[in-house]
């Protein structure tokens, strides 16, 4: 499985390609940030961040995208060009048919880390260790974005046996429901 995780931000989006599959060694295909100015026009920087990950479509082919879901913040406009970039992110993996995955910041920290608490330099050690880099990513959007895809190719299984068994109980229960009708 190939995975692009993208750590969404207006002035910094973390990207990062991972390929594995759960329970065997990981490998990173590549890693880095779409980069923004913070005094362009909202836009400008939205069409730089659209261009910026259709680049990493292009490129590395994956077969999901993992994108951090956006959680109330203390700071609105931070969540608002969060929001954006995600949008951004979300739009571009389905425009060409790329299913896409949500995950929150917990949800990945405690996948990588085992803790839903860890800080940042917590996360890159374990991402640095899981991937077999010799350095942790730079800067932590990087590291947060590679977190995103192998949280993804972990949890992926277990998600997608919980789909296939609501959809089965579901049907069940409907063709129950139709023949005591």
């Amino acid at each position: 499985m190939r995975v692009l995780g993208v750590d969404p931000g207006l002035t910094r989006c973390g990207v990062g390609v991972v390929e594995g599959v759960a329970g065997r060694p990981l490998t990173m295909l590549g890693v880095g940030v779409v980069r923004t100015p913070a005094d362009a026009e909202l836009g400008q920087r939205l069409v730089a961040v659209e261009q910026g990950i259709e680049q990493w479509l292009d490129e590395h082919r994956p077969e999901f995208v993992a994108v951090e879901r956006v959680f109330s913040q203390h700071n609105v406009r931070t969540v608002m060009g969060t929001a954006q970039a995600s949008a951004v992110a979300m739009l571009c993996a389905a425009r060409r048919g790329i299913p896409v995955a949500l995950h929150t910041p917990s949800e990945v920290k405690a996948a990588v880390t085992g803790s839903g608490r860890a800080d940042k330099a917590q996360v890159g050690a374990m991402v640095t260790r899981l991937l077999r880099l010799s350095a942790p990513p730079k800067p932590a959007d990087a590291a947060d974005a590679l977190a995103l895809a192998i949280c993804h190719i972990w949890r992926a299984p277990a998600q997608n046996r919980l789909q296939q068994a609501v959809a089965l109980h579901t049907a069940q229960t409907t063709a129950s429901k139709g023949r005591t009708a």
